[in-house]
C-alpha cells in the first residue's frame, strides 16, 4: 500500500473533481492519505473530510506564514481540534523565513507551542522548514518531538543530523526534477526507514506533470524514483515506506 503522507485534499482545485481523484488514487494503490491544515479553516476541512472517508486522516496546525493572524501564543484551538480521533498529527508547523521575517520571533514561539501540544497529545509534528534550517533544527534539538520533515529541501549533511534525532524526511515530485541533485543525493544516502512519500498536493507535481495539478495518483512515480536511486525494487520501497508512515503515524 502506499500512503500520501501529505496532501490538502480539502484545496478549491480538487473539489469539483474530488471523488474522482480519490478513486484514481486507489486504483494506483495509493491506500491511505493524511489531510494536512495550516489554520483553524483549513484544520477543520481536514477533520471533516477524514471523518467522511474512513482512510484518511487528518493533521491539524498553524503553518508559520499564518502566525500573525493567530497571535494567541496558547494556541488553543489546535489543542482542541487535535483531540479529535481522526487527527494524527499536529501540522503544517515549523518556520518559513522566504516570504516574510517581520514574523519570525512569533514563528518561533508558536512553532514551539505547537510541539509541546504535539507531546502532551503524544501526536507527531510535520514540519515545514523554509530558509530556515539552523533554526529549525535548534528547536528541535531542544524540543524532540517525533515527526517529519515535510518535503525535504535541505542538504544531505542536515538531513544526517535530522535523522539522528529519530526524525523522517518527506520525498515528492521534487525528487523527479532534473535538476534537484540534493535531494537526490539526500535519497541516496539517507536509509529508506526514514522517508516518507508524499504529493504536498496541489502543488509539486512530479515530472512529467510538473506545473499542473499534482494528484496522490502519481505517488508511484516518487517510489519508483526511490527505487531507482536506491537500487531496490518498487515493492521494497513501498513496503517500507509505508511501514514507516503507519509507525509515525499510528495508521
Amino acid at each position: 500500500m502506499i500512503i500520501d503522507t501529505h496532501i490538502h485534499l480539502f484545496d478549491d482545485k480538487y473539489q469539483h473533481q474530488l471523488m474522482e481523484i480519490i478513486s484514481q488514487a486507489q486504483a494506483q494503490g495509493v491506500g491511505k492519505m493524511i489531510v494536512v491544515g495550516f489554520d483553524f479553516v483549513s484544520s477543520q476541512k481536514a477533520i471533516a473530510l477524514a471523518q467522511q472517508f474512513p482512510f484518511l486522516y487528518a493533521s491539524v496546525g498553524l503553518h508559520p506564514s499564518e502566525v500573525h493572524k493567530f497571535p494567541d501564543e496558547e494556541l488553543l484551538w489546535v489543542k482542541t481540534l487535535a483531540q479529535n480521533p481522526k487527527v494524527v498529527a499536529i501540522g503544517e508547523i515549523g518556520l518559513d523565513y522566504y516570504w516574510d521575517r517581520t514574523y519570525r520571533l512569533l514563528q518561533q514561539k508558536q512553532f514551539i507551542r505547537q510541539i509541546q501540544i504535539a507531546k502532551e497529545l503524544h501526536l507527531p509534528v510535520v514540519i515545514h522548514n523554509r530558509e530556515a534550517t539552523n533554526d529549525v533544527f535548534q528547536i528541535l534539538k531542544q524540543e524532540r518531538p517525533q515527526g517529519v520533515l515535510h518535503c525535504y529541501s535541505g542538504s544531505l549533511e542536515m538531513a544526517k543530523e535530522f535523522v539522528k534525532m529519530g526524525l523522517f524526511l518527506g520525498i515528492g515530485g521534487v525528487l523527479t526534477f532534473k535538476n534537484s541533485k540534493e535531494i537526490k543525493k539526500v535519497v541516496s544516502e539517507i536509509d529508506l526507514s526514514h522517508l516518507l512519500s508524499e504529493t504536498d498536493g496541489p502543488y509539486l507535481a512530479p515530472t512529467p506533470y510538473r506545473g499542473k495539478l499534482n494528484k496522490p495518483e502519481y505517488l508511484p512515480l516518487i517510489i519508483e524514483a526511490i527505487a531507482s536511486l536506491k537500487q531496490l525494487s518498487f515493492a521494497t520501497v513501498e513496503k517500507q515506506l509505508q511501514k514507516n508512515a503507519e509507525i509515525l503515524f499510528n495508521i
